[in-house]
């Protein structure tokens, strides 16, 4: 009789590939090995409430591991949370979230699903609403949902907890989010969930609910929030660290390439196709120095640029690349901007050009050196610009906008 043991073994190294925490490891293990005895794909969940549709690649951290998992062959099951969606998580948050309208959250759900298939199989994904199971749950039902948790269990939580020392409103629905993200796993049966580290209570309450329902519960497998182009914050939108998925092949390139050499390794282990191997040769290669950075560090854009672009964007983004920043060159396209005026307070240019998103900000990067007008650094926030035809404006290392004098 073969052993399954080799076959258990490979697809935990490649499961635990990047993990925070799985808990229990053991059962994963038994759940494989069960899996492969019985030919049962693992069902693996995800639940996404739709509230912030556009995709950076913090966001795709569980979703490669879910790509891992369709690769081992196990069954992905996508939640959108159109129900959940309308309470929004409180995770994190210091105050009620406002709830989303029905239309808003279909809308969002729509944007997500495309974005999604940039990274999973559509023919290996199941794509669920919780509003199926949920909007059919009698108010009975409900209460003897909410009896199989205590209140002193849903403050452990840290942000109930800091809002209900603080004197903060913390709402009953509120408390409801993890109970019915933990329902999702009972009517789906699922054998693995997947979130974040800011996750885990809520992952395990899914574990704990399928026990109440007499299920076998659940793994937990965490994935490590990923820090974003600063090299201290989470990536998010609102800090300007992050990279969006959707992004030009060239903006995405770029900003690849001002990432922290100390994130490399964890951004090729985290959000790139490549296999443990290549991941590995990487990692021995810089600590030999056989690597240089700069050099890993375009391997790292090319692959991520080809995995949402293709190959050929990657290419054509590296070599703009090289020709901008290490030949200082311009940009071989750029965006124009038509000016009536001989002379334009620098501030408000770089504002009316889409380089500042106000005139404070502005001000900021001319300061710190990060405006060049005609490829000359100005520093001065109150300088006047006298526009000329063909003018470029620059600020910091990827935007540029050609001036050009009204007809």
């Amino acid at each position: 009789m073969i052993s399954l043991e080799p076959e258990v073994s490979r697809q935990l190294a490649v499961l635990r590939r990047g993990a925070a925490e799985i808990v229990p490891e053991e059962e994963l293990a038994h759940k494989i090995r069960r899996s492969l005895a019985s030919g049962r794909p693992l069902r693996v969940k995800l639940g996404l409430d739709p509230t912030a549709p556009d995709i950076h690649l913090g966001h795709t951290v569980v979703l490669h591991k879910l790509r891992q998992f369709q690769e081992l062959g196990h069954h992905v099951i996508i939640i959108i949370g159109d129900f959940t969606g309308r309470i929004g998580d409180p995770t994190g948050k210091s105050e009620t979230r406002r709830q989303l309208s029905e239309e808003e959250v279909l809308a969002n759900a729509e944007t997500y699903k495309q974005q999604i298939f940039k990274i999973l199989d559509p023919a290996k994904t199941e794509i669920a609403f919780n509003s199926t199971w949920l909007k059919k749950l009698t108010f009975a039902e409900v209460i003897e949902l909410a009896a199989k948790i205590t209140v002193a269990r849903m403050l452990e939580r840290d942000d109930f907890a800091k809002r209900y020392r603080e004197g903060r409103p913390i709402s009953v629905h509120e408390f409801f989010y993890p109970l019915m993200q933990g329902y999702d796993s009972v009517a789906l049966q699922a054998d693995v969930e997947l979130g974040g580290t800011d996750q885990k209570f809520n992952l395990l309450m899914g574990r704990h609910l399928q026990r109440e329902y007499g299920q076998e519960p659940q793994v937990a497998l965490m994935m490590p929030i990923l820090v974003g182009l600063d090299g201290v914050q989470k990536m998010s939108k609102s800090l300007g660290n992050y990279i969006g998925i959707n992004e030009p092949p060239a903006e995405m390139y770029g900003k690849v390439m001002s990432l922290p050499d100390e994130l490399m390794l964890t951004y090729f282990e985290l959000v790139t196709p490549l296999s443990l191997e290549e991941v590995e040769a990487v990692r021995r290669g810089l600590a030999a120095g056989e690597l240089h950075p700069r050099d890993a560090k375009m391997y790292l854009a090319r692959e991520i640029v080809k995995f949402y672009h293709g190959q050929e964007a990657a290419y054509e983004a590296e070599a703009e690349f090289r020709r901008v920043f290490q030949e200082k060159d311009m940009p071989s396209d750029m965006p124009e901007m038509v000016v009536a005026e001989d002379s334009v307070w620098l501030p408000r240019l770089l504002v009316r050009a889409g380089l500042a998103s106000s005139t404070s900000e502005a001000r900021r990067l001319i300061v710190q050196g990060a405006v060049k007008v005609g490829g000359s650094r100005v520093t001065d926030p109150e300088a006047e610009i006298a526009i000329t035809p063909g003018m470029v404006l620059q600020a910091g290392k990827r935007k540029f906008v050609r001036l050009r004098r009204q007809d």
